[in-house]
């Protein structure tokens, strides 16, 4: 019997390859943006420690030096947060585009797994073709064969 061989099995292997690799790249852009946002809440966690810190010191014995260092504190903390918002929203675009990317290798790779399925039914249907053409002629010869 003939054996089925896609003429390009090559390029539908590269189009597997890449759908791998973009698979790697969008894992790797999800753990960034999770790292991103671990940050973000590790420094809100800080801010509201210092806040707290802060209505302590208000309420209690008035320390001035104190009460100043911890508004420096959390002034500071408001800044690190606004920069760490910027990296969440980055690392999220980022994240956007890996999604798109894979997304798109996707469709290719699909696109020539059809094209080959189209390929394996006609070969077939042409082997199907070719196995009733060659009973034909046996039947056919047997036939003319018996009159003789």
């Amino acid at each position: 019997m003939a054996k089925f061989k896609y003429r390009m099995q090559n390029i539908l292997d590269v189009k597997r390859k890449l759908e791998e690799q973009e698979k790697i790249n969008y894992g790797i852009a999800n753990v960034k943006l999770e790292d991103e946002k671990k940050k973000l809440r590790k420094l809100l966690l800080q801010r509201a420690g210092y806040e707290k810190e802060l209505t302590g010191l208000v309420s209690g014995t008035i320390d001035l030096a104190r009460i100043r260092m911890t508004k420096h504190a959390i002034d500071t903390m408001k800044t690190l947060i606004r920069s760490q918002m910027i990296q969440v929203h980055a690392a999220e675009a980022n994240l956007e585009q890996a999604r798109q990317r894979l997304k798109e290798v996707m469709i290719d790779r699909k696109t020539h797994e059809k094209l080959r399925e189209h390929a394996f039914e006609a070969f077939k249907q042409e082997v199907a073709y070719e196995e009733n053409k060659a009973v034909d002629e046996l039947v056919s010869y047997t036939y003319h064969k018996a009159e003789e």
